[in-house]
């Protein structure tokens, strides 16, 4: 329901609250009116009434109307947004693919060394930009088709043990540490997709910003309904001022380290977006004393 329909039904409701109770009362204070008064009177409210329940449609129409319009506005200029900062994002990769493979079919008689060189970062780059490709698409499946995505009851803990395993040698490079305290059988409800989104995606920004040497731990705790999960890290972490945007999509502390780094901007929008749609909330916070913080919440589910 319209916030404008809201308003109406209310305003309407205490009116006819106020019609009941004079006909349920009618004989009150008759010392003041007679019958005739009485019925001339609620004949009176109920015209009263309906002229201020037109008047309360018209306006919650316009309300409805100007909502409507402001969220269209809004939309489309983040859409304009979105559309400037992908096409900024995808320029670099595309640039440097372009630049590299010019270079080694112009130069054939290029030594070996330099061309593998070339090749190496061309192929680099073409990850990041499929990196870049399956984020906008995961982006645009919750934007635009949430009701496709297919829910059903996924243990957390076994998630993150593949996630562990497949990021045991990105850690090991950067000497880094993921300590997982998710153990037994944590079950949520979910899409498991997107669920692997939220927890790789956090590991990943850890593995990438939090720098060498330093400990990432994941850590589950029960409540009645939900499953409340925290990614905390002891690196550098993130000044005060930026914590309000790190969810933005393509929101990026330093652009030249982040790129130098392989992100694509999208993972943290992906994470917040994939939290909300499965009707939890996130938040992040300054990791005491050193690192960030990631606590969200998925509501939990049982067994059967």
């Amino acid at each position: 329901m319209t916030e404008g329909r809201k308003m109406f039904f209310s305003v309407m409701a205490i009116f006819l609250v106020y019609a009941l109770f004079f006909i349920l009362f009618e004989d009150y204070d008759r010392k003041l009116f007679d019958e005739n008064s009485d019925l001339h009177l609620l004949v009176f409210s109920a015209f009263v009434m309906i002229g201020l329940g037109f008047l309360l449609n018209r306006y919650s129409h316009r309300m409805d109307e100007r909502i409507s319009r402001e969220q269209a506005e809004k939309e489309q200029t983040m859409r304009r947004q979105l559309t400037h900062n992908i096409a900024h994002e995808l320029k670099t990769p595309l640039a440097s693919i372009t630049g590299f493979t010019e270079t080694l079919i112009e130069h054939p008689d290029i030594d070996e060394q330099t061309r593998q060189q070339f090749l190496a970062r061309t192929l680099q780059q073409a990850k990041r930009l499929t990196s870049l490709m399956q984020d906008i698409s995961i982006l645009n499946r919750m934007d635009y088709a949430p009701e496709a995505l297919e829910v059903e009851r996924v243990n957390v803990a076994s998630l993150m043990s593949e996630i562990t395993e497949e990021t045991a040698l990105a850690l090991k490079k950067k000497q880094m540490k993921l300590r997982n305290c998710l153990q037994g059988t944590i079950l949520v409800l979910g899409n498991p997709s997107l669920l692997y989104s939220i927890f790789r995606n956090l590991i990943d920004n850890a593995i990438n910003y939090a720098g060498e040497g330093t400990t990432v731990d994941v850590e589950a705790h029960e409540q009645p309904d939900t499953w409340l999960f925290s990614v905390s890290d002891n690196g550098v972490g993130v000044a005060e001022e930026h914590l309000p945007r790190i969810f933005e999509r393509f929101y990026r502390l330093d652009k030249g380290r982040s790129r130098s780094m392989g992100g694509t901007g999208l993972g943290l929008a992906i994470v917040k977006n994939a939290v909300t749609m499965h009707g939890g909330t996130i938040t992040v916070s300054r990791n005491f004393p050193h690192g960030l913080r990631f606590t969200f919440t998925l509501k939990k589910s049982t067994e059967i």
